[in-house]
């Protein structure tokens, strides 16, 4: 398996450059319901998805970027229905957004960039590669729910959710360096087998560790809305 395989991450860039095209295109785009633009979008979308499905298909794990990023059957399987998941959520937003005056360009590309902070969570191989596609997902989700900038709870709901996203970042952070701390990597694969050797020397009862496991628990829950963390989001 080679390191630097980019074809581990070729999902990732199509869905990136596409989402800079769809942004660029829409300067010029004049239609009321930004049909180019969705239309583009989804086709492009469609194109992503059918990627995910033939390396699923495929069957092969290849990874690159210094084993940051890791592309097996199982992360191109949940890229493939995330891709869906938003190609969907983009044709009922449509009529929703336009009848709201928020359907512009930034709703659709904005969507492409939280889908590619996603597809980055999937194929992450390292913490901080999920720290990425976590805090690239979460920017995006914060502009969209200030879409509508003449609404004062649109604003006021993005506002708390970017100073509650910005402390939940902290958290996993922290959590982060006390997690390198305690076993001297941040690869998932490396993480794992140092606890697991190291479990008979008392590592894995160690008090570093364990804050370390509850401030990247805390963080990732707070992103993601997880009980009982919901209330606050």
């Amino acid at each position: 398996m080679n390191e630097m395989n980019w074809l581990a991450i070729a999902p990732e860039i199509v869905l990136l450059v596409m989402a800079c095209v769809v942004a660029l295109v829409d300067l010029w785009v004049t239609h009321p319901r930004r049909t180019p633009t969705y239309l583009l979008a989804q086709a492009s979308l469609a194109a992503v998805a059918l990627m995910h499905l033939s390396h699923f298909d495929a069957g092969q794990t290849f990874y690159a970027v210094q084993r940051m990023v890791v592309a097996d059957p199982m992360g191109h399987l949940l890229g493939f229905f995330a891709t869906i998941a938003v190609m969907v959520s983009l044709a009922y937003a449509r009529p929703y957004a336009a009848e709201r005056e928020m359907l512009k360009g930034e709703l659709i590309s904005l969507s492409m960039f939280s889908l590619l902070g996603i597809c980055v969570m999937l194929s992450a191989n390292n913490f901080l590669v999920i720290y990425l596609g976590l805090e690239l997902m979460s920017l995006s989700l914060y502009a969209l729910v200030a879409l509508r900038r003449d609404h004062a709870p649109a604003t006021e709901a993005a506002m708390k959710y970017f100073v509650l996203g910005a402390l939940a970042s902290g958290f996993l952070l922290y959590g982060l360096s006390m997690l390198y701390g305690a076993t001297g990597s941040l690869h998932i694969s490396e993480v794992y087998a140092r606890l697991a050797l190291s479990s008979g020397q008392g590592l894995a009862q160690s008090g570093v560790l364990v804050f370390g496991l509850v401030f990247i628990v805390a963080g990732l829950a707070f992103k993601l809305g997880a009980v009982p963390f919901h209330m606050w989001v």
